[in-house]
């Protein structure tokens, strides 16, 4: 019974920026948020501590850093700021919610909570290749290495700027960031598994014209050379028709096959779209009263860290005005 569990205003699922920033304005407008950071990640899931930011390197495009800071720094210094003002933190990853009865019920393993509201802010997960010489990058050692699966995050550093680089994938994501690199690389190779692209006609053909992009068709990447040196010299490439192997240089390797919203524990219970992510409406309000979505597991165009921080605003705002008017015996808006 909900009646027998610990209560809170708001709990918050977690960690990354949107759900810090959700925790920070809850906190400082006294509703003593429970956060449930995610704990340390495994594998390829990163929804851990501090999400996708701890396996970034120098993050340049948040404000008020003008020299850049690290990922996990930034993390780090986000979740004492939200400590200073009275959130709580669970170091663990929620295993069952319910939201079939109010107050809410999150369970961690064996450990129940009740919530009058839920901000669900578990980010999404980089779809990686599978390669042992991406477990550095993906399980948090090694961010910067060279291998990433953000062209707008890591594309501009000073370590691609005039290098050959790699993005591996065939659809509008693989296009837009190899469009997005030439910016900065001396040139582009699109690596694709198959003959022909599946991005949309518009996008494969900025591609197939751009001078500075070549497309690698029939290749898969099987290894990624020297990244726990902390840099990429090269890939080796499989031909899918013919099997044979051949080693292609470069100083990076943008992995573009797409995320996969962290939103599994939502099935059955929230709107979703066809990939996964929550539906939300006027800003980050899901289909089920008193619950918000904010950040990645609902943002599938931007994916950036500022962003995410201001949907975490958004829905701590409203989740604040939503308990106001319900306790005021008010009907809350929605």
């Amino acid at each position: 019974m909900t009646s027998e569990m610990p209560h809170r205003n708001i709990i918050v699922l977690g960690s990354g920026p949107a759900g810090c920033t959700a925790a920070l304005y809850a906190a400082r407008a006294g509703l003593e948020p429970l956060v449930v950071d995610g704990g340390p990640g495994k594998g390829q899931v990163l929804q851990g501590q501090g999400g996708q930011l701890t396996i970034t390197s120098d993050v340049e495009n948040y404000p008020g850093f003008p020299d850049g800071i690290m990922g996990a720094e930034l993390m780090a210094r986000m979740r004492r700021q939200v400590e200073k003002f009275g959130a709580t933190f669970v170091e663990d990853l929620a295993t069952k919610v319910d939201l079939s009865v109010r107050p809410f019920v999150v369970k961690v393993h064996e450990d129940a909570y009740a919530a009058d509201i839920l901000i669900i802010a578990t980010g999404a997960s980089a779809r990686w290749l599978g390669l042992d010489a991406e477990k550095p990058v993906w399980e948090g050692g090694l961010g910067g290495a060279g291998v990433s699966a953000c062209a707008t995050c890591d594309g501009p550093m000073p370590a691609f700027r005039n290098r050959p680089l790699v993005v591996v994938g065939g659809g509008d994501t693989a296009a837009e960031e190899a469009l997005y690199l030439t910016r900065f690389a001396s040139h582009v190779y699109i690596v694709h598994r198959r003959d022909a692209l599946r991005a949309s006609r518009i996008m494969q053909k900025r591609v197939l014209e751009h001078p500075k992009i070549t497309v690698l068709w029939n290749k898969v990447v099987v290894d990624i050379r020297d990244v726990n040196e902390r840099r990429v010299t090269g890939v080796v490439l499989r031909d899918t028709v013919t099997g044979e192997l051949t080693f292609h240089p470069c100083a990076g390797v943008f992995v573009a096959i797409g995320h996969k919203p962290n939103s599994e524990l939502f099935v059955g219970q929230l709107e979703m779209d066809e990939t996964g992510y929550i539906v939300t409406h006027r800003d980050v309000r899901a289909s089920v009263r008193g619950v918000f979505a904010c950040g990645d597991v609902q943002d599938h165009e931007y994916r950036q860290a500022v962003t995410a921080a201001g949907s975490g605003c958004m829905a701590a705002i409203q989740a604040e005005r939503y308990l106001a008017s319900e306790r005021a015996g008010e009907p809350p808006d929605w």
